[in-house]
């Protein structure tokens, strides 16, 4: 059975990308809009081994999304690799507080998102 990805981010066009990357590498991706939808899709009946999130969003912001997720059981130690344009040290420094594993900067390459996420997974 392949390994679950979630992928948050408010663009289609990002979610397509990284969802194709990881498809061609075999995983079953999720995809979600924003950190309120990922909660939502996060119900505890499914299996996700990885999340990978944005970090500005509507509704609900990666970070806040991740800080909400490691409260849920289920998805404690479910590691996040952040995916943003942001790449202030002020802001990688919150994201690992959340509790994030990775920080990618936006624009990236395929290979490189794939090579965390197998370290990851």
């Amino acid at each position: 059975m392949s390994k679950v990805i979630l992928v948050v981010d408010d663009s289609a066009s990002v979610r397509q990308v990284v969802g194709i990357a990881l498809r061609g590498a075999g995983y079953t991706v999720v995809e979600a809009s924003d950190g309120k939808d990922a909660l939502v899709k996060l119900d505890g009946q499914q299996k996700v081994n990885l999340v990978i999130s944005d970090v500005n969003m509507p509704n609900m912001d990666g970070i806040t999304f991740v800080k909400e997720m490691k409260q849920k059981a289920n998805y404690k130690f479910t590691p996040v690799i952040m995916l943003t344009t942001e790449g202030a040290d002020d802001k990688k420094q919150e994201g690992k507080a959340a509790g994030a594993k990775a920080w990618i900067v936006k624009p990236f390459r395929p290979e490189q998102l794939l090579q965390t996420v197998s370290m990851l997974i």
